[in-house]
């Protein structure tokens, strides 16, 4: 009876998730390149990066919140807590950080906590005017982005996982400024809103073989000045498996996870992405993804090295992403897990 529950519950969440790709494509066509607040898409992870992002089907700590919720649920520690840092173009960087408890040994579930920051640095000010120069220097002005949430997953047979995430997020992109006279009128483009991701995770029985699927963004309309913008919705449905299975060899020695997913973003056209990460003696890991199409990304790489000492399992991970014309992108993350 139960795995009949879950095979209807999987098969409800693929309907649902096909009809909102759908939805999804009728919105591309409408407003391509329309949204705000991208900084909440931005990969939060290293080792998520490194697979390319195709991470919707794979099991992981609380970092799962920025992929899919329910993968959380694989979590087998009391604690996880995850802090990264991407350094992104023209010396802007995003601060993550993401903490994972699972008391009672898991029978209440998992309950997660996400935060990101984002630094862009400062900006020169200025306003066009009928002068020499062309335009008056207002001096500088630092436009900042802030979210943070609430996440929790559970566990419901031993197939079947589903999460969720709750999140607000805030970005002031500074001031307007016009000129009225000899008077200056500023006006503030700052907005608030609460987000909403949700997520699961069907284990097929088969092996490994994991089915997920994951919806991020759920929000109503921004609005600054007389401009309405909507959220970067995205839509994702994968599957991960670790080839292994199908050799003799420890998977305490080898373990070879081969991730897939397809997404369908509101504001440009759909993409596949493509992970795999080769772990040797659950310490060293190398990873490598490619996402296609793409006018600028290339191939993404990175490595993890996580020990556990005296019971506590502490790592860290590094991820490379090529971005063609532009500057190559880093990410560092740490990982403590007890």
């Amino acid at each position: 009876m139960i795995y009949r529950k879950s095979i209807l519950l999987l098969g409800c969440m693929v309907l649902l998730a096909g009809t909102a790709f759908g939805q999804a494509q009728d919105i591309e066509r409408k407003k391509i390149a329309r949204t705000t607040m991208k900084f909440l898409n931005v990969s939060a992870d290293p080792r998520a990066a490194a697979l390319g992002d195709a991470m919707t089907a794979v099991d992981g700590g609380s970092s799962a919140l920025f992929y899919n919720p329910a993968g959380m649920s694989g979590q087998t520690s009391f604690v996880n807590l995850t802090v990264s840092q991407v350094d992104w173009f023209v010396d802007t960087k995003y601060n993550f950080a993401s903490l994972a408890l699972r008391p009672a040994d898991g029978r209440w579930g998992v309950f997660g906590f996400s935060l990101i920051a984002v630094d862009y640095g400062e900006f020169e000010e200025t306003i066009r005017a009928d002068n020499e120069a062309g335009f008056i220097d207002l001096g500088t002005f630092s436009p900042s982005s802030l979210s943070f949430g609430v996440g929790y997953a559970r566990t419901l047979t031993d197939r079947f996982s589903i999460g969720a995430h709750v999140k607000y997020a805030n970005q002031d992109l500074g001031n307007s400024v016009m000129s009225a006279g000899d008077e200056l009128d500023r006006a503030a483009n700052e907005e608030s809103v609460i987000a909403y991701d949700f997520g699961m995770l069907y284990r097929t029985g088969f092996r490994s073989l994991t089915f997920a699927a994951a919806a991020r963004n759920f929000a109503p309309e921004v609005e600054y000045e007389e401009e309405s913008y909507e959220l970067p919705l995205l839509l994702k449905i994968g599957m991960s498996m670790d080839v292994m299975d199908f050799t003799n060899m420890s998977r305490d020695m080898h373990s070879f996870v081969v991730s897939i997913d397809t997404e369908s973003p509101r504001d440009y056209q759909e993409q596949i992405k493509i992970g795999g990460e080769y772990t040797f003696m659950e310490t060293i890991s190398f990873r490598a993804g490619y996402i296609f199409p793409t006018d600028q990304q290339g191939i993404n790489a990175g490595v993890g090295i996580h020990r556990t000492i005296a019971g506590m399992r502490i790592g860290g991970d590094y991820a490379y992403t090529d971005f063609g014309v532009f500057e190559a992108v880093h990410r560092i993350g740490l990982q403590v897990s007890l």
